[in-house]
């Protein structure tokens, strides 16, 4: 029996526990609400951007060219005077999701499947619910929150968002766990 012959199904409907899930959680409860401030004046701050037509992307400001540059006055002055970004601009117009949740959804697939990968080559079959739980919780939690910290470390994200979304990615690993757990060969 293969990785992808036996494990199918949990990967898959893992998937799709984890998608609804994730839906509840930031359609249905209050639980995000906060993670994103309006800008102040923001009117005055998109008319004033609106002129440059910036593409969408990632962007700092201010930006230097080296560390050469970071070491000048004149970049030290532009800090000080601020405002100091890193900015992502998305393309004009309405946000249709179905593109962005095809891709979530993807990502699932691709979680399990890592998931189910580690426990199958740690346990093979006949393992209890308990030892599966173990090794498809552990990795699949190292997947959807471990990279979140980096975003606080080295972008200034809001901790509390950080802490928010480690503990979606602690649920989405529960259940991701308990599916392997339930529908693992026995």
């Amino acid at each position: 029996m293969t990785l992808f012959s036996a494990l199918w199904l949990p990967i898959l409907l893992s998937a799709v526990f984890v998608f609804v899930a994730s839906s509840i959680i930031h359609t249905m409860l209050p639980w995000h609400k906060d993670d994103y401030r309006k800008v102040p004046n923001e009117g005055e701050v998109m008319d004033a951007l609106c002129p440059f037509a910036t593409p969408p992307g990632e962007y700092m400001v201010p930006m230097c060219s080296g560390s050469a540059d970071m070491k000048s006055p004149e970049y030290a002055a532009k800090l000080k005077k601020g405002p100091v970004m890193m900015l992502t601009v998305l393309p004009n117009g309405p946000i249709f999701m179905g593109k962005s949740l095809a891709f979530w959804f993807l990502y699932l697939i691709v979680v399990n499947t890592f998931a189910g990968y580690v426990a199958w080559h740690a346990l093979y079959g006949g393992a209890s619910y308990l030892q599966v739980f173990r090794f498809a919780g552990a990795t699949s939690f190292l997947a959807y929150a471990s990279a979140l910290w980096q975003m606080s470390i080295w972008y200034h994200r809001s901790w509390c968002t950080t802490i928010k979304e480690t503990l979606d990615g602690l649920i989405y690993a529960g259940l991701t766990a308990g599916t392997f757990g339930w529908l693992w060969p026995r």
